[in-house]
C-alpha cells in the first residue's frame, strides 16, 4: 500500500509540472475573467456549461487567489475515474485547460494561495507549479479518519471532515505558532442527518458546510454559521432557495473577490451573487 501510495503522489507531481509547461493553447471563446463566463444574478446558474459543467461529474470549482487559475474535479463517467482539472490564464486573457493529475481528497486552496489542501494531504506552490504531494502529518493522516475537504483560513485556522466517523466537522487552530489537535464542532454545526464539506472564510468570520437536516429543502443544503465575539459559533442558517432545492447542493466555495458562491447541484457546479451572504449575518 506504501508503494502505491507513493507511486500515485510522484505521478501527480509530474503530471502537474508536465501538463503546466503544455497548456498553451488557449481554449476557444474562453476570454477574460471568470473564463470569460456572465455573472450570475441572485438567482444560482450553472458556470460554465458544456466547458467546466460538461457530460461528466464535475464538481469542487475553485479559483487561485490572483484568479489566473481556475481548478475543478471530474469523473469520468465511463472510467469512474476521477481527476484534478484547470484552466489556466494566459498573458492575452485567454484560458488554456488541462488535466492536472488524479485527484485526491476534495481540493482547496489556501488564502494566500501557497498551498492546495487535498484531503489529509496537501501539495505547495512552487516557481514551476506545484511540489510532489504531502502528508500533514499524524495529527490529521489517521486510519480511523475519513477526511474529505480541508478549508483554511488566513490565521491557518483548519476546519474539516470525517466520513469515518459519523460524518462530523472538526476544528484545528494554531496557539503560539503551534497546530492544536482537531475537535468536534459545536452541535449547532454538527446536527442532521450528516454534515460534511466545510469552507472556512479567509477572516475566519464564517463557515459554510453542506446537511441533511429537519427543515431544508430536501436533499443535502449548505448551510452558514457566523463566528461570534465570545469565539463560538452561532446557529445553522440555510443559505435559502436561491441557492438549495430539492436535489443535491454541497461543496461551497466563494471567490477571493468575495463576489460569488460557487458551489455543487447535482453533478454540475453552479455560482450565485455572494452578497447574500452578509444579509444573513444576524444583526445586534
Amino acid at each position: 500500500m506504501k508503494f502505491v501510495l507513493s507511486f500515485m503522489m510522484s505521478v501527480f507531481s509530474f503530471a502537474t509540472l508536465a501538463n503546466a509547461e503544455q497548456c498553451s493553447e488557449p481554449s476557444a471563446g474562453l476570454e477574460g475573467p471568470y473564463l470569460g463566463q456572465s455573472p450570475p444574478g441572485s438567482i444560482a446558474k450553472i458556470f460554465a456549461p458544456g466547458i467546466v459543467s460538461a457530460k461528466q461529474r464535475d464538481l469542487s470549482g475553485f479559483f487561485t487567489p490572483d484568479m489566473k487559475e481556475f481548478y475543478f474535479t471530474r469523473m469520468d463517467k465511463q472510467s469512474e475515474k476521477w481527476t484534478l482539472e484547470a484552466f489556466i490564464q494566459n498573458e492575452s486573457n485567454s484560458w488554456c485547460g488541462i488535466t492536472v493529475g488524479p485527484r485526491i481528497g476534495r481540493p482547496t486552496i489556501s488564502p494566500d494561495g501557497k498551498i492546495m489542501h487535498l484531503g489529509k494531504s496537501y501539495m505547495e506552490r512552487t516557481s514551476a507549479a506545484w511540489s510532489e504531494v504531502k502528508s500533514l502529518g499524524p495529527m490529521f493522516d489517521r486510519r480511523d479518519w475519513g477526511i474529505m475537504r480541508l478549508s483554511s483560513s488566513k490565521d491557518g485556522t483548519y476546519v474539516l471532515d470525517d466520513y469515518k466517523n459519523g460524518d462530523v466537522i472538526r476544528i484545528s487552530t494554531l496557539k503560539n505558532g503551534q497546530r492544536q489537535s482537531p475537535i468536534l464542532m459545536s452541535p449547532k454545526i454538527n446536527s442532521g442527518k450528516y454534515t460534511a464539506h466545510p469552507f472556512i472564510s479567509p477572516d475566519g468570520s464564517w463557515l459554510i458546510w453542506d446537511s441533511e437536516r429537519e427543515g431544508g429543502y430536501g436533499d443535502s443544503d449548505l448551510y452558514i454559521s457566523f463566528k461570534q465575539q465570545d469565539g463560538t459559533w452561532g446557529d445553522a442558517i440555510n443559505l435559502g432557495d436561491q441557492v438549495n432545492t430539492s436535489t443535491w447542493e454541497a461543496g461551497a466555495y466563494v471567490t477571493p473577490d468575495g463576489k460569488y458562491l460557487f458551489f455543487n447541484r447535482h453533478e454540475d457546479i453552479y455560482w450565485v451573487d455572494a452578497s447574500f451572504i452578509e444579509e444573513l449575518r444576524p444583526r445586534k
